[in-house]
C-alpha cells in the first residue's frame, strides 16, 4: 500500500470555531491515527498576511491561539508534523518558479479568488499577494508531496489550479517531480455549518459562531440566542424545522437520533418550546467542549512549550521542504553549483 501524505491547515485570523470543528479538526483527529498515513497541517499565517498586511499583530497573536487549539482537540506532534508557513522559506521559493506557468487572466478567473474579492471589498486595491495566494497554495502542498488534500466544495478550484501547475511543471521539464494531489472533499452535510444567526456559514468575521475556548456561559448565552422560527410565538403553536438553526445543530451534534426525529415531529405538530429545545443542544455542547477547553487552558499555561512543539515541527517540515526545492531546482537545471 503506498504512503498517504495529507496537508491542510487553517489561516491564523483568530481563534478556531465549532464550524472548523465540523469541518476539518474533527476529520484530522480520525486520519492522524490511520495507519500509513503521514498530516502536515499548517497554520498559513503568510497567507493570512495577504489580506491583513496593515495588522500584523492580529495574525501573530493568533499563530498561539490556532496552535492551543489544535493541541486541545487532539492533534498529537508525534503523529502530525504541525508548522508555521513563514518558517519554511522553500515555500517562497517554490512559489516564485509556479508564478512563471500561472497566467494573471487564469488568476482572476479563479472561481474562488473571484468570490473572495468581492467579499474583502478590496475594489482596484488588491494586494498582489492575495491574488497570487493560489500559486502559495501549490507550493505548500507540492512541497511535501502531498497525495491527498482535503477541502470545503468551495476551495474546490483551488486544487484545480494546483493540479494544472503539477501538470505543467512535470510536462515542461520532462520529469514527473511534483506529486499531483487529489481532492478530498467532505461528505455530504459535513463540510459547512452555518452560523448561529442562521446566516450563511460560521464566521469569524460575522460574529456568529461558538469557539472551542469558549466558557460555559458564553456557549449558552449564544446557544439561547439562536435563530430558530419566528413565526414560532407560542409554545403551542406549529413550528418550522427546515432553516431552525437548534435542529441543524442537534442533527449535527445530538448522538441520539431517535430523540431527535422525535422533537421535530413534536416541533412540527406544536407543543415544544425553543427554550426547551435550547437547553438540550446546550446540556450537548457543554459535554462536547468542556474537554477540549479545559486541555486548552492546560496546554496555555505553558506557552514556551506549544512554542517549542511549532518550532520542532516547523524544522520538520523545513527538511522535506528543502527536498522537494532541490528536485524542482535540478528539473530545472537552475541548480549551478551543485
Amino acid at each position: 500500500m503506498s504512503k498517504k501524505i495529507i496537508l491542510t491547515g487553517d489561516r491564523p485570523t483568530g481563534k478556531l470555531h465549532l464550524g472548523h470543528y465540523v469541518g476539518s479538526l474533527k476529520n484530522r483527529i480520525k486520519l492522524q491515527n490511520e495507519e500509513n498515513t503521514k498530516m502536515f497541517v499548517m497554520i498559513a499565517d503568510q497567507q493570512a498576511l495577504t489580506d491583513n498586511a496593515d495588522n500584523p499583530k492580529k495574525i501573530i497573536e493568533s499563530v498561539t491561539e490556532v496552535a492551543l487549539d489544535y493541541l486541545a482537540i487532539g492533534l498529537n506532534p508525534a503523529k502530525t508534523t504541525i508548522f508555521i508557513q513563514s518558517q519554511i522559506p522553500q515555500l517562497a521559493e517554490l512559489t516564485m518558479y509556479y508564478m512563471n506557468l500561472v497566467s494573471l487572466a487564469r488568476l482572476q478567473r479563479n472561481p474562488t479568488v473571484k468570490q473572495e474579492l468581492i467579499s474583502k471589498n478590496f475594489g482596484e486595491s488588491i494586494p498582489a499577494g492575495f491574488l497570487a495566494y493560489p500559486i502559495s497554495q501549490a507550493a505548500d502542498i507540492t512541497a511535501f508531496e502531498a497525495t491527498h488534500v482535503p477541502v470545503g466544495e468551495d476551495q474546490k478550484p483551488m486544487l484545480e489550479q494546483t493540479r494544472e501547475i503539477v501538470r505543467d511543471f512535470n510536462r515542461i521539464y520532462q520529469k514527473e517531480v511534483l506529486t499531483l494531489p487529489e481532492i478530498v472533499l467532505p461528505e455530504k452535510n459535513q463540510g459547512r455549518l452555518i452560523g448561529i444567526d442562521g446566516n450563511g456559514k460560521m464566521s469569524k468575521s460575522l460574529n456568529n459562531g461558538i469557539y472551542l475556548s469558549d466558557s460555559p456561559d458564553e456557549i449558552k448565552a449564544k446557544i439561547m440566542k439562536m435563530y430558530t422560527d419566528p413565526n414560532h410565538i407560542r409554545v403551542e403553536d406549529p413550528g418550522q424545522v427546515k432553516g431552525n438553526v437548534v435542529f441543524t445543530y442537534l442533527d449535527i451534534f445530538d448522538p441520539n437520533k431517535e430523540e431527535v426525529a422525535e422533537l421535530k415531529a413534536q416541533y412540527e405538530r406544536g407543543g415544544l418550546g425553543d427554550v426547551k429545545l435550547k437547553l438540550r443542544l446546550n446540556e450537548i455542547m457543554q459535554e462536547l467542549l468542556r474537554p477540549i477547553r479545559e486541555r486548552r487552558e492546560e496546554f496555555a499555561k505553558d506557552k514556551e512549550e506549544v512554542y517549542r512543539i511549532l518550532k520542532l515541527g516547523s524544522d520538520n517540515a523545513k527538511e522535506v521542504a528543502a527536498k522537494t526545492l532541490d528536485e524542482v531546482k535540478d528539473a530545472m537545471g537552475i541548480n549551478y553549483f551543485k
